[in-house]
């Protein structure tokens, strides 16, 4: 009995991501690709994730994600779990630096720094960051596209492989109505959907993405995830009904250039931007 088309697919599938992560990875040894950082100590890693989450809300002022004091980025530290690095309270995106970083605990408290901390900030990451011990990253901002399509109360359609990055891997949550998130009792809603999502429309709000990987992943799923909320306002626009995806094509690409990895491996090119466009970033 001959193996079926899906069976030898599957097995060229596995040999061809044998020790490797993703199939982007190239084969052929002694090409320059980006590699997954190392460290050797934990000041190293706390330094790398600190510098990532400066790229990360350069990178949201490079789209135009600012609106005045509002947006967010947070980084677990990796020696002590119950802390969490984020940018200053009412300081443009543009300037923030490693230097004016705080650090604060699941309460609010800033341990480390000399700005303030964003309230509504604060009430949802460390809400999420405590909840979810696995969580490294979140990322928050009021971006047009994003704010007006979590308006609608309804999910990314799988429109093109994009779109599919978050099949089945983001959720609406209309929890609060879309009131301002000051009181620790909200945004229960979107604690409970980063338990199996890597993204959150957040009804009347906006998007909020999570990563178990890195701030980079955290970083270019929300950058990519209000391109998706862009291009569907633009398909609803044309009154025209789309052709979207089947199933298994939308799992396909998912499962290929979806991965937390491939996250990481998109934001690396835009880092190199960032870097040599900010030259204070690191001060």
């Amino acid at each position: 009995m001959q193996p079926s088309k899906a069976v030898e697919n599957n097995a060229a599938q596995t040999n061809l991501l044998r020790d490797r992560e993703s199939i982007y990875q190239p084969e052929q040894d002694g090409l320059i690709f980006p590699q997954l950082p190392a460290f050797n100590t934990l000041a190293e890693e706390r330094e790398h994730r600190k510098q990532r989450l400066v790229a990360g809300c350069r990178a949201f002022a490079m789209h135009n994600f600012d609106y005045g004091m509002a947006g967010h980025i947070s980084v677990r530290d990796p020696e002590h779990p119950n802390l969490y690095w984020t940018n200053p309270m009412a300081v443009h995106f543009s300037q923030v630096k490693v230097s004016n970083l705080i650090l604060a605990d699941h309460e609010g408290r800033v341990v480390e720094g000399h700005h303030a901390i964003n309230r509504a900030g604060f009430v949802v990451h460390a809400s999420v960051h405590e909840a979810h011990p696995d969580i490294v990253a979140m990322c928050h901002a009021h971006t047009p596209h994003g704010t007006a399509w979590c308006s609608t109360g309804k999910l990314i359609d799988p429109y093109n492989q994009d779109a599919a990055c978050f099949y089945d891997n983001h959720a609406v949550v209309n929890d609060d109505g879309g009131a301002v998130t000051v009181f620790t009792s909200q945004g229960e809603g979107v604690v409970e959907a980063f338990a199996n999502n890597r993204a959150v429309l957040h009804q009347n709000h906006g998007i909020l993405t999570a990563s178990r990987h890195s701030v980079d992943d955290a970083a270019f799923w929300f950058i990519a995830m209000d391109r998706c909320c862009h291009v569907q306002l633009l398909i609803e626009a044309s009154a025209t009904k789309p052709a979207l995806m089947e199933e298994s094509a939308a799992r396909h690409s998912a499962t290929h250039v979806g991965s937390d990895y491939l996250g990481w491996l998109h934001f690396q090119p835009v880092y190199d931007q960032i870097v040599v466009a900010n030259a204070d970033m690191f001060d």
